[in-house]
């Protein structure tokens, strides 16, 4: 018996040593989580460049409402209305641009983004000053009706509230659509001088004035490239299209007298068009506080 209990003693010994030798074995590890968008959340930045008008023109246009010629059909009406209806207009209405922006972007099926961003830009030199001078002889008579006229144009600043669609080339470089609503600060006038050449003192010189200035709101839409160059930076270039409509408004009426009485009476009315194109660079900085947690599954 004493043998039998040393052999199974031995036994043991020798196979405790023997998985004591054995390498451990154990599981691999977790295979690390899918990195998070780099596009989701909220972003703020800030851009500069260019922008120039497609409408320059400041159209003035002029009603004859009165003459004290016998029949209305005096020369003296027709050269009055004929001097008084003219565009003025020309040069180009441009400046520099710079504000800032703020949005939220969404990525979406690995290779998509969409978003909202609204910004705001003051513009710089944008203001555009034309002066039209002329002479016309008045038949029938020894003078001519001079006239000059002067008008301004400008828009103060410029926002936009923009929807963005983009795909992303690669993981960093995205190309994007954009198009929404359009804000700007608005001013026209239009100055009014007119004479007879030579001038005389039944009939002294006249002239009118009127002006506009308002928020405007239209459209926009463009497109452009964001690069996400750094973790939580990204620089962009951005192309946009905006139209802030048709502006009207009335000048004084231009008051001819013969004498102490009204001779002819006109009412004139000045037209412009604001909209243009904005060309800017830009760089934003990504909270990414919108962003849905990453949820590992092992």
């Amino acid at each position: 018996m004493k043998r039998i209990f040393v052999t199974l003693a031995l036994a043991l010994t020798a196979s405790t040593a023997l998985a004591a030798d054995l390498p451990s074995y154990k599981a691999p590890p977790p295979p690390p989580p899918p990195p998070p968008p780099l596009w989701t959340g909220f972003y703020v930045g800030l851009n500069a460049g260019g922008t120039w008008a497609n409408s320059n023109s400041v159209n003035v246009s002029s009603i004859p409402v009165f003459n004290a010629g016998v029949g209305g059909a005096q020369p003296f009406q027709a050269t009055i209305t004929a001097l008084s209806t003219f565009s003025a207009g020309g040069g180009n209405n441009s400046g520099f641009i710079g504000g800032g922006q703020i949005g939220y972007n969404w990525q979406f099926y690995n290779s998509f983004v969409a978003g909202v961003e609204a910004d705001i830009q003051g513009i710089a030199t944008s203001n555009q000053n034309t002066t039209f001078a002329g002479a016309l002889l008045i038949p029938g008579f020894a003078q001519s009706t001079g006239s000059i006229s002067t008008v301004n144009r400008s828009i103060d600043y410029l926002g936009t509230v923009r929807g963005r669609l983009g795909w992303l080339f690669t993981p960093t470089l995205l190309v994007y659509g954009t198009g929404g609503l359009a804000y700007g600060g608005v001013t026209s006038n239009t100055s009014i001088f007119q004479a007879l050449i030579p001038n005389s003192i039944q009939t002294p010189v006249w002239g009118g004035a009127g002006s506009f200035s308002d928020t405007r709101v239209g459209w926009t839409a463009g497109g452009g490239l964001e690069w996400m160059f750094w973790p939580n930076w990204s620089a962009k270039v951005e192309y946009l299209y905006y139209d802030l409509g048709n502006v009207s408004y009335a000048t004084s009426p231009l008051v001819t007298l013969a004498g102490n009485a009204p001779f002819t009476f006109n009412v004139v009315q000045s037209q412009t068009r604001f909209n243009g194109n904005i060309v800017r660079a830009g760089v934003n900085y990504h909270f990414n506080w919108g962003a849905a947690p990453i949820v590992a599954k092992y």
